[in-house]
């Protein structure tokens, strides 16, 4: 259902069809993120990782080549591919993450300048995989904001709740769900932008458990081996 066939009382000054958003940021995230997986160290990657960063690397090209320049709208094949890149994305990332934490649990890790780097490559992918959840899922996806299709925000952003504070046609783009990501994984929980329906507060809290694991055992361990 498009904006114009609702007839709500007080439709909220952000809910608007915009231009939309471009590719190329969205793109070369996912192509850092494809980098940062195919280089991490086989003994915290799943046996299968060439094929995944292969299925990634093939799915990004399916998305920049269906839209290369702006997302304009809502296109629910796209947006299927969006979510498998991302799926595939999370699930690589979870097991190497796995894979790091059996490895400090049982000592067997002993350079932490290689733990440092390695925890850090997952903590990257970490933010960036579950920012493109964020940008894919709020109110329908990019191309679903930029026909305001969906009145209902899954993100409060503080714009939304002081229109004063912002240009009359400010909306949100990749870089805001980005920065609920980093700020998510770096303090553990939501800062200046709130989740408002039960899926982002499920992916909020997965994302911060991980971030949490990641960061505190590789930490921890690092300090020990340079004691």
């Amino acid at each position: 259902m498009r904006a114009r066939d609702y007839h709500l009382p007080n439709m909220p000054h952000w809910h608007k069809v915009t231009k939309g958003e471009p590719r190329w940021p969205v793109s070369f995230v996912v192509a850092l993120v494809i980098v940062l997986q195919f280089t991490l160290p086989a003994h915290y990657s799943l046996k299968s990782q060439k094929w995944i960063c292969l299925t990634e690397v093939l799915l990004a090209l399916a998305l920049f080549a269906w839209n290369p320049g702006r997302i304009k709208g809502h296109q629910q094949g796209r947006w299927y591919i969006g979510i498998a890149l991302s799926a595939v994305m999370t699930f690589s990332n979870i097991a190497s993450s796995v894979h790091l934490v059996r490895e400090l649990l049982n000592g067997s890790a002993t350079s932490p300048n290689s733990l440092l780097a390695a925890g850090g490559s997952i903590w990257l992918t970490n933010i960036i995989a579950f920012s493109l959840w964020y940008w894919e899922f709020d109110r329908g996806g990019p191309g679903a904001r930029a026909e305001a299709l969906d009145p209902y925000p899954d993100f409060l952003f503080p714009q939304m709740q002081s229109p004063e504070l912002a240009p009359t046609e400010w909306a949100p783009n990749y870089f805001d769900y980005l920065y609920i990501s980093f700020t998510n994984a770096s303090a553990f929980s939501p800062t200046d932008t709130l989740p408002l329906s039960r899926w982002a507060k499920t992916l909020m809290t997965i994302q911060s458990t991980t971030s949490l694991v990641t960061v505190g055992l590789v930490i921890a361990r690092a300090v020990n081996i340079l004691k």
